[in-house]
């Protein structure tokens, strides 16, 4: 390709890990790109037990989906994605999710994979009146998928009082957590990001109370 000016990339890779073996870092990755075109490149390396999932990309990020990264990912802004998918084996603290929405901050979709409770930020947390953490603010969210994750993030997403969710209209959420959650469909402080949901995946067929469906009115 003698033409070829500019080349935009995004490599992902899930690859098995030994773990006697050194795990590489990210210096160790972007000093594998040597030529001078691709000195604009970062990468995202997020290990898990016994595997790696590693991102990556040249800058500026143009693609429109990232999927499972970390805890650990790099301080910019990736304006073009919408679609994303966080996983990791330790907590993801409420900063965490500060970080994703100043770094995504035109996400429509977000997965969440944790089955790590938050630890001792959650007992804070449930403070209906807490004033320790800045209210997370997804403007542009409307689908949201906590299928498997701990309850501390329902908690996380639903709380009024911790994120605000204005446009979420789907929600896939397991319906034990969502009970216990919104204490039965009756809570106010969770009320208000659940209040425009339409499309309601709780993977059960249950006839619901009448508070369940002033809570969802528009499902």
């Amino acid at each position: 390709m003698p033409r070829l000016g500019t080349f935009y990339f995004c490599i992902s890779t899930d690859t098995h890990m030994d773990r006697l073996v050194r795990h590489l870092s990210k210096d160790d990755i972007q000093g594998t790109f040597t030529n001078i075109i691709f000195k604009q490149v970062d990468c995202i390396i997020n290990y898990r037990y016994r595997s790696a999932i590693c991102h990556v990309f040249s800058l500026p990020f143009i693609f429109d989906s990232l999927e499972y990264i970390g805890n650990k990912f790099p301080t910019i802004i990736f304006k073009y994605v919408k679609i994303l998918a966080v996983h990791d084996e330790v907590p993801f603290k409420h900063e965490f999710f500060i970080r994703i929405a100043w770094s995504f901050p035109l996400l429509k979709q977000l997965s969440v994979i944790n089955l790590k409770p938050q630890s001792s930020i959650f007992d804070q947390l449930t403070s209906n009146d807490n004033q320790l953490y800045s209210i997370v603010e997804y403007p542009y969210l409307t689908l949201l998928r906590l299928e498997a994750v701990h309850i501390d993030y329902v908690e996380q997403f639903l709380n009024y009082t911790k994120t605000h969710l204005p446009r979420l209209t789907k929600l896939a959420v397991d319906y034990d957590q969502l009970t216990i959650v919104t204490e039965n469909f009756t809570r106010d402080t969770t009320r208000l990001n659940c209040i425009n949901v339409k499309q309601l995946n709780i993977n059960k067929t249950l006839v619901h109370s009448k508070d369940f469906y002033v809570y969802f009115p528009f499902l």
